[in-house]
Order: structure tokens, then sequence, then C-alpha cells
């Protein structure tokens, strides 16, 4: 598996809005952060320059816009994100982390419905 950029909190941000409208414009990206967030658009604007920057991004110049897709698909990101988290606290031990979460109150009765019927679905191979 190719090694991904790394993408800290505020970034990852950009990409959800990539990944859900992607191809977008710097405009759009801008006019959806700032309702959700503090940021200013020049911030907004750096966080895109720096996701080019490291290759999860990409942009064509259509006429006087920006527009970017992304290079980094989200499935094949958080993947690698889940991963890296499991190996770093539990030792690559899904077991561990999911006793861990039920012992803490962190998932909620519908969280263990679910988990339940995704073990109860026959094992997905790849051939």
């Amino acid at each position: 598996m190719k090694s991904l950029p790394q993408i800290s909190e505020a970034e990852f941000e950009v990409m959800k809005i990539v990944w859900k409208h992607a191809p977008i414009s710097t405009n759009e990206i801008t006019d959806m952060l700032v309702k959700t967030t503090s940021w200013s658009p020049k911030t907004i604007q750096t966080l895109i320059k720096r996701l080019v920057n490291k290759g999860a991004l990409s942009y064509e110049k259509q006429s006087r816009v920006f527009v970017y897709t992304p290079l980094v698909g989200e499935a094949e990101y958080i993947g690698q994100e889940s991963s890296s988290f499991l190996k770093r606290f539990y030792n690559g031990n899904i077991t561990a982390m999911l006793s861990a979460y039920i012992d803490n109150d962190r998932l909620s009765e519908n969280d263990i419905d679910t988990l339940r019927a995704l073990l109860a679905k026959p094992p997905h191979r790849d051939k």
C-alpha cells in the first residue's frame, strides 16, 4: 500500500468538503467552511495550498477559477489513519480497542448492534 500524505485536522476538514463535492472551486470550499468554522478565507486558502503541496489535491485553472479534485481517496485515507491509530494505541489489537471502548461506555447500544451485524456478515475476500 502506498504511503499517503500526513493531513492535519484542519486540512482534513477541507478534504471532507472536496471529497464530497469535487470538482470544487476555491470559492465554493471557502463558502462552505466559513459557515462551519471560525476560519478566515485566507486561512482556508492556505490549507488548500498545503494540501496541493502535499499531493492530496490537484487543481485545474478554469478561466479565472481554480478547481480542485482529490488525489487521495477518502476510504483509502481513513483506512490508513484507522490502521495507524490501532497500531499506535492498541498494538494492532482490535479486540483490545473495542474492549476499551465498551468498558468506557464509548459505544452506544446502536453502535454495538451495528458491530454485531457487521460481524455476522460473511467476510469479504479479495482474490
